[in-house]
């Protein structure tokens, strides 16, 4: 895209984002942001260790290890 590398392209945006909203209100969207992302890496933390637990007490498991 024009040359342009993610590292350029996520500055001009980040450049683009303070002009139009302000520096206060990117610095809440940046910390919202972060809090969303880890909740999400919780949640699917959270998910592999259940199926983890499944997968071991399942019957089907149980019967190949027979």
């Amino acid at each position: 895209m024009f040359g342009l590398g993610l590292p350029e392209i996520i500055i001009i945006l980040l450049a683009i984002g303070i002009l139009l909203l302000g520096g206060k209100k990117m610095a809440d969207f940046a910390k919202h942001l972060g809090r969303f992302s880890g909740e999400f890496k919780k949640g699917k933390m959270e998910i592999e260790q259940e199926l983890k637990e499944m997968e071991k007490e399942s019957p089907k498991n149980n019967e190949k290890k027979k």
